[in-house]
């Protein structure tokens, strides 16, 4: 078995998502040196950030925070690319564990009651296989060990991707009325934390938001694995 699995890895050796280097026995999607060229943000632990600052006025929020920035060219584009386009849904709890790794132990998670990915519509999970955010929030759910809930809110309407809408009034108008719930009663005066992969205008997160903020009592708060910069 072991000369099997040595065979195994010398004919199809495990590569690093960002480089393609092969990786060491020790490492897991992403080489270490990779992992260190990530540019992670900390607005988790950091009060009216810059995105807090950019949902002001726009939904009512707790906090929001994302795990890194992504630069075009940059380590994390490749990997987020793999993540969305290249059926690896593993490397999404990876990368939610290293945000629930990043998260564990701070305030910004301490009063969270359930993780709530943003959903795809069911044509549209069909066709990927998984989705993303889903993924993401497993690994993040692991780490912190907060409730997962997709339940609750749904995408009912199958919308045109984001990525072929350049203005915000585009992208807001692609996204409004595309989500609703299935259950009111079970998040009524809980705090859920919203989870997306890359954020960019952010109004697919305030479609979903302002659907939720129709239950009784809740708040809000979002974080997604990177932010367009």
């Amino acid at each position: 078995m072991m000369i099997f699995r040595n065979l195994l890895d010398f004919l199809f050796p495990s590569l690093c998502s960002s480089c393609e280097k092969k990786l060491a026995e020790y490492e897991k999607y992403i080489c270490l040196d990779c992992l260190s060229k990530i540019p992670r943000t900390n607005y988790h632990d950091e009060e009216n950030n810059k995105l807090e600052e950019f949902f002001a006025g726009r939904i009512p929020f707790e906090r929001v925070a994302v795990f890194a920035h992504f630069v075009k060219g940059g380590t994390l584009q490749p990997i987020i690319h793999e993540l969305k386009y290249k059926n690896n849904p593993e490397l999404g709890v990876y990368l939610g564990q290293l945000c629930g790794d990043s998260l564990n132990g701070s305030k910004f998670i301490e009063s969270i009651d359930f993780i709530v990915p943003i959903p795809l519509h069911s044509k549209r999970l069909k066709e990927r296989g998984y989705n993303q955010a889903y993924e993401l929030s497993r690994g993040i759910a692991e780490r912190t060990h907060v409730n997962l809930n997709d339940t609750v809110v749904i995408r009912s309407v199958n919308n045109p991707s984001q990525a072929k809408s350049d203005s915000r009034e585009a992208r807001w108008a692609n996204v409004e009325n595309i989500f609703s719930l299935t259950d009111t009663k079970l998040f009524e005066g809980k705090h859920i934390l919203l989870i997306d992969d890359v954020l960019t205008t952010g109004s697919t997160i305030e479609a979903c938001a302002k659907e939720l903020l129709k239950i009784t009592d809740i708040r809000i708060s979002v974080y997604t694995l990177a932010v367009a910069t």
